[in-house]
């Protein structure tokens, strides 16, 4: 099972989590991304993100499937939030479910930073002194 989804709506750990949950699974890894109060020492106000939701989701069901064909994992969910974003909100979740936590934590870190490298969906930081648009990866 994979679950892809790009949307405007406030994410759902709890409901993403439930989504991976597998009576055959060990272990369940997430990684709940979050807006950070500061970057580079600088106060952050708010982020915005932007995708190009056709080719996004296209790419994100790609990570997905090398993900499944890499690690023996049961489940995959990729969900990632567009629009404003204030400081505390959630803007990635990425859950994974397999029979043992070894393949669980590394797909869902192989998840993530290649979603970060290949996705087109652009991340703008918001400061008190501007705003910049900015790689989705550090």
């Amino acid at each position: 099972m994979v679950d892809i989804k790009i949307t405007g709506e406030v994410l759902d750990v709890q409901l993403c989590v439930a989504l991976v949950m597998a009576p055959e699974s060990g272990g369940v890894d997430v990684f709940i991304g979050t807006v950070r109060c500061e970057t580079k020492g600088k106060r952050v106000l708010r982020l915005e993100f932007e995708a190009y939701e056709g080719m996004a989701l296209s790419e994100m069901r790609k990570i997905a499937d090398d993900a499944l064909r890499q690690w023996p994992l049961h489940k995959v969910l990729i969900h990632h939030r567009t629009g404003v974003l204030e400081v505390g909100e959630i803007p990635v979740i990425i859950a994974v479910s397999a029979a043992h936590r070894a393949a669980a934590f590394e797909a869902c870190q192989y998840i993530i930073d290649t979603l970060k490298q290949t996705v087109p969906i652009w991340k703008k930081e918001v400061f008190e002194d501007g705003d910049v648009w900015v790689a989705s990866h550090p």
